[in-house]
């Protein structure tokens, strides 16, 4: 019969933080990854939790676990924390990393503002003050924690791409690829592995029938067509793609996200992240789409005045 020592050790992620960095945002990408998540499980049970359990012949594997805690959980004491997962780390059953979510004192004042929830620490100060206490708090942790994800710049969806390319499962034969477009007005992705400057070819946006309709729409994309330098830098982005995407499959990167950016995010970006979605699927591929500034309004001052001859 097998024993413990001849089954692979389960993957345990303990995820923490700053409140208000992500860490629920984080744990329901992990649990959509196929990861069993706990929330907020209170620190005195962990090591029962984890206790050794008698091998299982039919399973090689146990389900990865990632378990959330924070400065709200029950016996939240980052000195113990850290002593009693040294003991975890010791054990040849557990895989086990400890991931700190952090996020600028700026960035979450204004989320907690946003949402008008009350700091715990903060009492009857301000905002800013709670935030402080808790990053002293987390101090010893936050350097103790083998990876660290800053949130700042992260929307939601950025932090979902950033736990699925770093704790993504694989699917033997597939690459999980992800198409995106943006507008470089807005501000830079956070989370991409290539990005593609569109902003070379003639702007939609400056023709006035078309300035309100977007990369969707074929009159836009007729206009973008028509542009002499689509084709031929199309052609050689997506001969690049096809040709480098299996490689990462084959190195164990199981996410990829490709970035169109252009202007304003809503004509050039879009119409080439959607075309170059459809080029992957015919050559195999089952690209996600996602276009974070088509929603966007068209605005002047964005896009900036084309530059005319005189």
């Amino acid at each position: 019969m097998a024993d413990d020592s001849q089954s692979a050790p389960q993957r345990i992620l303990l995820l923490t933080g700053m409140l208000g960095a992500g860490k629920s945002t984080a744990l329901r990408e992990l649990e959509d990854l196929g990861w069993e998540t706990i929330d907020n499980f209170p620190i005195r049970l962990l090591e029962r939790l984890l206790a050794k359990k008698p091998h299982d012949p039919s399973s090689d594997t146990a389900a990865p676990l990632a378990i959330g805690f924070d400065v709200r959980t029950r016996d939240f004491v980052p000195g113990a924390i850290i002593e009693l997962v040294k003991g975890l780390v010791a054990r040849d059953d557990l895989e086990v990393t400890t991931v700190f979510l952090d996020c600028s004192d700026e960035e979450l004042e204004r989320r907690f503002n946003e949402t008008r929830r009350r700091h715990p620490f903060a009492n009857d100060r301000p905002v800013p003050a709670g935030i402080g206490a808790e990053r002293e708090l987390l101090a010893s942790l936050r350097r103790w924690a083998e990876a660290l994800i800053d949130t700042s710049a992260f929307s939601a969806k950025d932090l979902q791409l950033a736990i699925r390319d770093q704790f993504g499962r694989l699917v033997q034969g597939e690459t999980n690829v992800t198409v995106s477009s943006f507008g470089f007005a807005r501000g830079m992705p956070p989370v991409a592995d290539y990005v593609f400057d569109m902003r070379f070819l003639d702007n939609p946006h400056w023709q006035e029938e078309l300035r309100p309709q977007t990369g969707l729409d074929e009159p836009v994309a007729d206009h973008i067509r028509n542009d002499p330098a689509f084709d031929p830098a199309f052609e050689a982005i997506k001969a690049l793609l096809i040709e480098l995407l299996p490689r990462f499959t084959s190195q164990g990167k199981p996410y990829v996200h490709i970035a169109f950016g252009c202007t304003g995010g809503r004509h050039r970006s879009v119409f080439t992240a959607e075309s170059m979605a459809k080029a992957l699927r015919e050559a195999g591929f089952s690209p996600t789409v996602i276009h974070r500034n088509l929603q966007s309004r068209a605005t002047d001052l964005l896009e900036g005045k084309p530059i005319t001859a005189d």
